[in-house]
């Protein structure tokens, strides 16, 4: 991402709604599967400023790597030391090594997802889980995912095929930001419209808009609150996508 896309993220991490709603989510869902356990070595590919290492710290010891020295920086801030720099093509640790891999929007920033999704698989323990979340629909593909540096956006198909050719079998597959998608796409879509027609400020992203807090705190709720749905279901539409999967029976000895 751009420097100041970092900057930006690592301001608005604990008062945009986006940030809050997802992490509700997110974390509601990885309680279900990760269960009591706790002492695990859990990964995060793609920290960036490290918003999530806190929320994940809960599970166990937690590496982390991210391509920029930039989100190192932030990172050590937080407390969190066992960061590097490096590439998710060739991740720089052992095979089997980790129970829990995430990679919280992070596979769209990669040329290469299906090779990523390989070196998830090697550095995950039988049994270990991977956790993905992705942005939806590739028409919605607008200047903020240049920006962002984001190669394409999914669906749900499509993570499902990336997934099961890396041999991991999906535990769930589900759209989420459902909720508020009715609001989102024509956003998007006149944004799309004046960046076409019109252009747009050079830095201007998605949460380059701030609510008054109240509304931010409305529209946290209304979108954390999917996780009580999505706990028994999976959603047919949404702003973005989640991956949840476990390496796959014989995959490790046909890698």
């Amino acid at each position: 991402m751009e420097a100041t896309v970092y900057d930006q993220f690592a301001q608005l991490e604990e008062r945009h709604f986006w940030f809050r709603g997802r992490r509700q989510i997110f974390f509601d869902l990885l309680d279900r599967v990760i269960g009591d356990r706790r002492g695990l070595d859990v990964l995060e590919i793609g920290c960036g400023p490290g918003g999530m290492l806190p929320s994940l710290a809960k599970y166990g010891r937690v590496h982390a790597l991210d391509i920029s020295h930039d989100a190192m920086r932030y990172c050590h801030r937080r407390g969190f030391h066992r960061v590097v720099t490096g590439s998710g093509l060739e991740l720089p640790f052992a095979d089997a090594c980790f129970d829990l891999v995430a990679l919280f929007d992070a596979i769209e920033h990669i040329p290469d997802d299906r090779r990523v999704l390989d070196e998830v698989r090697r550095v995950l323990r039988p049994g270990g889980v991977v956790f993905i979340s992705v942005p939806a629909y590739q028409f919605l593909y607008s200047q903020n995912d240049r920006l962002v540096h984001h190669q394409r956006r999914y669906t749900r198909p499509q993570l499902r095929t990336r997934m099961l050719e890396a041999g991991l079998e999906p535990l769930k597959i589900s759209y989420f930001n459902t909720f508020l998608f009715p609001l989102i796409l024509p956003a998007v879509m006149v944004l799309k419209a004046k960046e076409r027609f019109v252009g747009l400020p050079e830095n201007q992203t998605n949460l380059s808009h701030e609510f008054p807090k109240a509304l931010s705190d409305l529209f946290a709720w209304f979108m954390g609150s999917e996780r009580w749905l999505l706990r028994h279901t999976e959603f047919p539409f949404g702003h973005s996508l989640i991956g949840m999967g476990r390496v796959a029976d014989g995959a490790r000895a046909s890698a």
